[in-house]
């Protein structure tokens, strides 16, 4: 009698080659298309996507981390002075001035969530952001707290990045790569808010801009870049039309504002101009 040899696993059932360079391909695939069926499913259809720093801590964690320091600080002095306490101190204070856009962001999510869930389509303009801690996680809450539905893209790095507690969970995802990650952040959005952030969000941000200024996206985005008293010393957009290497057009891509009211106001007036007086 022959001897039955095992039946050998199906090519998409064997771990190792999936995880192999062999099948990177299918893994960028399913990282198209598993999101694309999750959007379906819940009838998410268009975004209002939220940038910023993953860093950022809300301005109650900035006080307690800016005492502990200041506390320590006072310590040192009566016994043996510590120099890099100094550093920790200007980076304590640094986090409590941001601190204030970690709530404001929060505060501009939680209207725009507000205002999304009067409108007659369920579903419509739902936040999304990176997904991870920082101005990512205060718009989530921002979200939950207007008791609507929000978007985590996280994506799987050796620091920072870790799923925030306010994504609705099975509107939770988790990206390897980085570009499949921007399709799905730029893909579904109807309109951007840039929170002060560090490369990651620079880069967002200016991929975002060629893209529409090379006409590879073609939607109108209505994009606010929020806070002036800290972008004002990162980009300067004025000198770059000075210099001809962008047009007034290009510079009029985008609107900066410095307050809840006004961003608010801005893109909804511009949402409902572009999208909803036409439906």
């Amino acid at each position: 009698m022959k001897k039955k040899h095992p039946e050998p696993d199906k090519a998409y059932k064997n771990m190792e080659f999936i995880n192999s360079p062999d099948a990177r391909t299918i893994r960028i695939l399913a990282e198209f298309l598993e999101p694309m069926q999750r959007f379906r499913k819940h009838n998410i259809y268009d975004t209002l996507v939220f940038f910023g720093s993953a860093r950022t801590i809300s301005p109650h964690d900035a006080q307690e981390k800016l005492k502990n320091v200041q506390d320590r600080i006072a310590q040192s002095e009566a016994t043996n002075p510590d120099p890099a306490l100094q550093e920790e101190l200007e980076n304590a204070k640094n986090q409590v001035f941001l601190s204030r856009y970690y709530q404001e962001a929060t505060e501009l999510a939680k209207r725009l969530t507000e205002w999304s869930k009067s409108l007659d389509s369920i579903y419509r303009f739902v936040v999304c952001s990176g997904g991870g801690p920082g101005m990512m996680e205060a718009a989530n809450k921002g979200a939950l707290e207007a008791g609507g539905k929000s978007i985590g893209l996280n994506i799987s790095l050796p620091m920072e990045q870790v799923s925030n507690p306010f994504i609705t969970p099975e509107l939770n995802f988790e990206f390897h790569y980085f570009f499949m990650r921007k399709f799905w952040l730029i893909y579904l959005a109807k309109g951007l808010v840039i929170f002060p952030g560090g490369f990651g969000t620079l880069d967002e941000l200016f991929e975002t801009l060629t893209l529409i200024q090379t006409e590879k996206v073609k939607k109108k985005i209505p994009i606010v870049i929020y806070g002036s008293e800290y972008w004002d010393q990162v980009i300067n957009l004025d000198v770059m039309v000075n210099y001809g290497l962008i047009s007034k057009a290009d510079r009029e891509l985008v609107q900066f504002c410095d307050t809840v009211d006004e961003a608010f106001l801005y893109i909804k007036n511009e949402l409902t101009r572009i999208y909803l007086d036409n439906e």
